[in-house]
Formats: structure tokens, sequence, C-alpha cells
């Protein structure tokens, strides 16, 4: 019997009124445990899952269970595991491997105890499972009969090893899927990152000077709702179409070096690195607060801005500030990591209602395929003509999401006729 690695088994009842609470808001999800449970697609597979360790996590894990899947579950970053959750998953019989605040040698062991499991199904929240098993594991790739992506910066890492062509499994792109992107990128991450920043700063965002950094759907929600809260919002980008459509958007647009001198409120959103460093630090208003909404903690660069400071302490829980020679204070959110979920919940249940029934119907997609998905890629290529291992969400998932979210909201919309469809389409 695998023996799970928390840091409280006594918190389960914390974490299951948390679970509760968001069962009640995940139509979605709700409709696919009963069916799952009747059907049993996952029945004899093993599932390695890295999430955001939190309620609504939790929930996409009990209905996998519930598909018949031996689960093996970790965080997909140290400071949003939460500990009372991973508490009650591991009360309800679930594998899990992640502690909250982990050091890095704790979060690379719960990375490495799902994988060394032996899965049949990834699913992944930043790359972190699929370049372990390629880098550490190749010997149990055989075993893999796919896995999802949800994140940008996932799917980046993705690309990245199929261009290289070391990508030795199908990987399913639900970051891509319109479902996803549209709503959980855009809505959900402008929601839940000004829920962590406010009630970590308890202040008022109306009336300040607020840069976001990248215009994707991420950067367009946190810009949309810090322009709704009543800031002045600055954008920077470094891809011009991006760039043009924030100006039409009414945002101005300029760059970091620019900014820099004008922000109170920095909020990065890109996938890459060193967006923040030590040059714009330098130009920063005394008091300016600085905040990551991307996947990795080095899009703020932290590191460079220690090197510079004279003295650190923390301002107020998950508020670390940094005093430089010339007197100026910068404040640095939940030390640069993704402020929705290390200094909030994350995205509203309503949201990731919808991100992970796709991840659910993806993971179902691949295991009602498996076998045949392998010998598809011959036909799966990439611009260049070459084999490719990306697979986009089906069509048919993607519609089949959005269908039952209208129905979860009593919305009905037309059908085309007949005729209509002959217009359109021809015959």
């Amino acid at each position: 019997m695998t023996k799970s690695e928390i840091r409280n088994p006594g918190l389960w009842e914390s974490g299951e009124l948390k679970i509760s609470w968001v069962r009640h808001h995940m139509p979605l999800l709700e409709g696919l445990e009963k069916e799952f449970k009747a059907e049993k697609p996952f029945k004899g597979l093993k599932v390695a899952l890295s999430v955001h360790l939190e309620a609504k996590t939790a929930h996409l894990c009990e209905v996998l269970s519930e598909g018949g899947a031996e689960m093996y579950i970790t965080g997909s970053n140290p400071l949003s595991t939460q500990d009372d959750v991973a508490a009650a998953l591991v009360h309800e019989g679930l594998n899990v491997f992640a502690v909250h605040g982990a050091t890095p040698e704790e979060y690379e062991s719960g990375i490495r105890r799902v994988i060394e499991a032996g899965p049949n199904i990834i699913i992944d929240d930043g790359g972190d499972l699929v370049s372990m098993i390629h880098e550490n594991y190749p010997e149990l790739i055989p075993n893999v009969i796919g896995g999802c992506e949800e994140t940008t910066t996932g799917i980046l890492r993705l690309e990245a090893m199929n261009r290289e062509k070391k990508l030795r499994f199908p990987m399913v792109l639900v970051n891509d899927a319109a479902c996803k992107h549209f709503f959980d990128n855009r809505y959900g991450t402008g929601q839940s990152v000004w829920d962590g920043i406010n009630r970590t700063t308890n202040l008022i965002v109306a009336g300040k000077d607020v840069v976001v950094a990248g215009y994707g759907w991420c950067g367009k929600g946190v810009a949309m709702r810090a322009k709704g809260l009543g800031a002045r919002v600055i954008v920077t980008e470094v891809d011009p179409i991006k760039a043009m459509e924030a100006v039409m958007d009414g945002f101005r647009v300029m760059s970091m070096a620019q900014a820099a001198e004008i922000g109170d409120i920095f909020v990065t959103v890109t996938g890459c690195e060193d967006v923040i460093t030590t040059e714009h630090f330098m130009k920063m208003k005394d008091g300016a607060i600085c905040c990551n909404a991307g996947h990795f903690d080095c899009e703020v660069s932290v590191a460079q801005l220690k090197e510079i400071a004279v003295a650190s302490k923390p301002a107020r829980q998950n508020i670390m500030q940094y005093d430089l020679p010339d007197g100026r204070r910068i404040y640095i959110l939940a030390e640069g990591r993704l402020v929705n979920l290390a200094a909030g919940d994350g995205h509203p249940a309503e949201i990731m209602d919808m991100s992970f029934a796709i991840q659910a119907l993806s993971a179902r997609f691949l295991a009602d395929n498996r076998g045949i998905l392998r010998c598809a890629q011959d036909d799966n290529k990439d611009a260049k003509g070459d084999r490719s291992m990306l697979l986009k969400v089906p069509e048919s998932i993607d519609n089949e999401v959005a269908r039952r979210k209208l129905e979860s909201w009593g919305v009905t919309i037309d059908k085309l006729t007949e005729k209509q469809k002959i217009y359109l389409y021809g015959k």
C-alpha cells in the first residue's frame, strides 16, 4: 500500500468542508462524476496529477477516482498546496504527496513519487511531470498512454520538446481549448489575481497606476479587472499585435523601463523570465508592489532584488519588504510565485468547473483511444510536416463543455436549420 506524504492527516475535516463547498458550485464535474462512476473509463489505469492542490483540484481527483482511476497526486506549486485539502483526499483513500511551503527537495520528491507509481495518464500543470519522466524515468514512458497540459507555460515547454523530437507520448493541449483560455485565462485569472492582491495588501486599487506585463488572455483579464476596480492601467508587451490590441482596448502601452517609473502595482503575466529586473527596481517608486501571475517564480526577479537590497523583512503575511540603499521600499507578494494561488484560493469554482471538465473529458479521450494514439501520430503533422506529439482538444469536447455549461445556467440558444446548414456549408 502506498503511503502518502502530507503535512497533517488530522486536518481532513477542514479540507472536506472546502471540497464540499466547491462540489455544489461545479455542476459539470458533478454530471461527469455520475457518468464516470457508471462507465468506469479509467478502470485499471493509474493517473499522475500535478495541479495546484486546493479544493477544486481535489474534486477533479474525486471525479477521476470515481471513474476507476488509481490516483497519484502532487502539487504544481509549493505555496498553493493546502494541507487540509491534501489531508481530505488521503482520508478518502487517494495517494497524495504534497505539503504547503515545500522546500525544493520536498517539491521534487512529490513529483518523483507520483511518477514512480508508473502512470498511464499524466495531468500536468506547468510541465514538471512530463519533464521529470523524460529526464529521469525513461523506462516508464512505454506505460504512458498520453497526458493533458492546462497552462501556457507548460505548453511552451511541450512545444520545445516536440520541436526537438524529445516528446515521446501524446499530450492534449487543454490550455488551447476555447472553453479554457477564453474563460479560465481571461475571467478566472482576471478575478483571482485581484482576489489575491486585495486579500494580501488590504489596499485600494482605485486611483493607482497598475502595470500589467503581457497581454495574452490572462493579461487581458488582469487588465480588464484592474480597470473595473478604478485603476489607470499600463500594458507592457513584446508582441506588436498584442500591444496594438491593448491600445485599442483603451490602455496605455509602453516599455517596462518607462512603466517602472510610473507604476504603483506591477503584475507579470508573460510565461517568460526576467520581466522585472534590477533595471526596473532601480526606477520604481517608494512602496511599489510587485507580483506574478505567470506559472513560475522567475518573471519578477526576486534574486536580483535581493542582491541590490540592503535589508529585507516581512511587511505583512505573504508580503516581503526590500529596502534599497536610497531608502526606497519595494514589496514582493507571495515570494514572486502565483499570487492568485499562493496568496488566494485560485480561480472561482464555476470557472474551474469548465477547465476541469475539459481535463476530465480529455483524459477519457486518451483512455478511450489507448493503443491507437501513437499510431495516429503519423497523421498528426506540425507546420513543417514533421510528426507531432501535440494534440488539440477535440472540438466535440469543447462544444460539449460549452453546451453543459449553458444548460447549468438555464440558457437556451438557437440551432441551425437544415436549410441554413446548406447555405453556410453546402450540401
